[in-house]
């Protein structure tokens, strides 16, 4: 450490620029795709052939634009209405595709007027302001069967006259080939989010069939929104116990295979589920036979991106029938649901669908606790608040230390000034100077570095915790904090709603300059706790910290008020923390002036006051 005397926001700066970009330089190692001779040499019944593009209606490999698949009788296909306590929407019999879903308690805004949060959307339909996004089952023909004669995207089922699905009440759609072979397709559901969906076909035929049962997630292009590095969106997945993550951009960089366009394909030996994700939501496959084939694919003409799980080839004997059951997760990313998925539907590693980060060690119980606090005191805010409370107290023996070797060099600065007025140029007697001064008075200038080095990972990880949880959407604070999932929505522009008009929508040019509370009160906190901490002696430095907290404040000012609110609180609770220390030390800091005598009159070196 040099002897600029760098100060507690220099360091935890350029801590969290190192965190950063060692996670965008050096990213996890994602495993290799798989060798598609391999996968083609393997012996049936572990072979899985290729499906047919989610908007085709047999040929493998083709591709049709959706604007053509979009078929002007969708709308008059018939629907299966589906009515459960989180879930409302329908399937429809136009391949059976569960293609239309809002989630209950979840609506896009405040407004009591608002829409429900949409999450699957059906293809033509063009009075919705989203990307088309389903899941499609069928069959895969194999052992030269005729692809006519099994179910695909675009086949039109049957359904009872009648026929609606409840937890209380599961469906079951029919399709006959007219060649002997009957398909079934038994969709069952429960009161949150996980559909179970059997299919089974019944052979009438005078021969054996071979054939693979699939399921897709569909979705035609990304959501819209701008994608953030502390948060994955795009495809995951879990296969064998281990994680994977890829990005959309990176979903179309994946190198084609004959027949599959850009795709990747992996064998799962024993367990796993894919699916996308997005920040509070998320549709996943889980097969309950383990053995499947788990493909991300991408078809450039169509702007289309596929989660696949394809399942073995079955042989079907003349009068026999198979059936393969998958689950489908289609909801919000709940942590109980997904642990209850988990623990006793037995979906491996569910719990990690939620991104918890590189920390993840610290994050979920983190996040364990800030649920139970949620649960205790009702009020998601003020959990936040305590939360960063209880964190400050744990990681206090470590902050300690920093603020005591902090006080000591605070003292030091008025010496320090005079040695450096006194060296002029001569940087060499200034060092001199510097390490004689700190040798005189036992201050060790690095012996704070190391335990705020050792804080970052538990911060990042409290921030992490904060964005990526759902319970803080549309959650109400108090007073004109509705949403800790949003900006501070008053604005110093109208003076707080003062004067009669209103502040500039987010992503307008004035939206930066439209400062809430929330975020003045974050650049006063952060000048408050930077009034602490040795100033640098050069003066360019001296000016850029000055300058900080209020760039700080414009910077975060537009981001989610819960983060805003945790940013406050932890700023606060640390200089009350730093505050009392010093003055403990004999110097009381003077907040407006230079620092001024305290209790006592002891030099650097003393130890504490009991």
């Amino acid at each position: 450490m040099d002897n600029q005397n760098k100060n507690l926001i220099l360091a935890t700066a350029l801590s969290a620029a190192v965190l950063i970009g060692w996670t965008y330089l050096f990213p996890p190692e994602q495993p290799a795709p798989a060798d598609p001779t391999a996968v083609a040499e393997q012996t049936a019944p572990a072979a899985t052939p290729a499906v047919p593009t989610a908007v085709e209606q047999s040929a493998p490999g083709a591709v049709i634009d959706p604007a053509a698949a979009a078929d002007a009788a969708l709308a008059q296909t018939p629907r299966i209405e589906i009515d459960t306590p989180a879930l409302t929407g329908s399937i429809s019999l136009l391949g059976g595709r569960i293609d239309d879903l809002s989630l209950k308690n979840y609506k896009e805004t405040l407004d009591a007027g608002s829409p429900l949060v949409r999450l699957l959307s059906p293809v033509g339909d063009t009075s919705l302001n989203a990307h088309p996004y389903y899941a499609v089952y069928g069959w895969a023909p194999a052992g030269g069967l005729d692809p006519a004669l099994v179910p695909g995207p675009r086949t039109v089922w049957t359904a009872p006259a009648g026929a609606s699905l409840t937890p209380a009440t599961p469906v079951e759609i029919t399709w006959d080939n007219g060649a002997g072979l009957v398909f079934h397709r038994k969709i069952e559901i429960d009161e949150n989010y996980l559909f179970t969906v059997t299919q089974r076909v019944e052979n009438n035929t005078g021969a054996a069939v071979r054939l693979a049962p699939y399921g897709i997630i569909a979705r035609h292009g990304i959501p819209e929104g701008n994608r953030v590095y502390v948060l994955h969106e795009g495809a995951v997945r879990m296969t064998d116990g281990k994680l994977e993550e890829i990005k959309y951009k990176d979903i179309t960089k994946l190198d084609p295979i004959e027949g599959e366009g850009q795709a990747e394909v992996l064998p799962a030996l024993e367990s796993g589920w894919i699916g996308f994700t997005d920040k509070y939501w998320m549709t996943t496959l889980a097969p309950m036979d383990g053995n499947f084939s788990s493909v991300v694919k991408y078809t450039a003409g169509s702007d289309l991106y596929q989660a696949e799980a394809r399942l073995p080839v079955v042989e079907v004997a003349p009068g026999a029938s198979a059936d393969i059951a998958t689950r489908l997760f289609a909801g919000a990313k709940e942590w109980e649901a997904i642990r209850d998925y988990q623990e006793e539907g037995g979906i491996q590693g569910f719990i990690d669908s939620i991104d918890w980060g590189w920390f993840y060690f610290l994050t979920k119980p983190m996040f364990r606790l800030l649920h139970w606090l949620h649960g205790a005191i009702g009020n998601m805010g003020w959990a936040i608040i305590a939360l960063t409370i209880i964190i400050k107290a744990l990681v206090f023996p470590l902050a300690r230390k920093s603020y005591i070797s902090m006080a000591k060099m605070k003292e030091l600065q008025p010496e320090m000034e005079a040695l450096k007025a006194a060296s002029g140029d001569d940087r060499m007697k200034m060092q001199q100077g510097m390490m004689e001064l700190y040798k005189k008075n036992k201050v060790n200038p690095a012996a704070g570095c190391l335990p705020i080095l050792l804080q970052i990972p538990i911060f990042f990880s409290l921030y992490k915790v904060i964005y990526v949880t759902i319970e803080l959407y549309h959650a109400p604070w108090l007073g004109w904090i509705k949403d800790l999932s949003a900006p501070d929505p008053s604005s110093i522009l109208n003076l707080f709603g003062l004067l009669p008009f209103a502040t500039p929508e987010p992503g307008s040019m004035l939206f930066m300059f439209s400062l809430g509370v929330l975020p003045i009160l974050l650049g006063i906190s952060m000048w408050f706790q930077q009034k602490l901490n040795p100033a640098p002696t050069d003066p360019s430095q001296a000016m850029i910290f000055a300058w900080m907290p209020w760039v700080f404040m414009f910077m975060l000012g537009s981001f989610a008020s819960g983060l805003v609110l945790y940013w406050i609180a932890n700023n606060t609770i640390t200089f009350i923390q730093q505050y009392t220390i010093m003055s403990m030390h004999g110097k009381r800091p003077d907040l407006f002036g230079n620092i001024r005598s305290g209790f006592a009159k002891k030099p650097a070196a003393d130890k504490p006051k009991k």
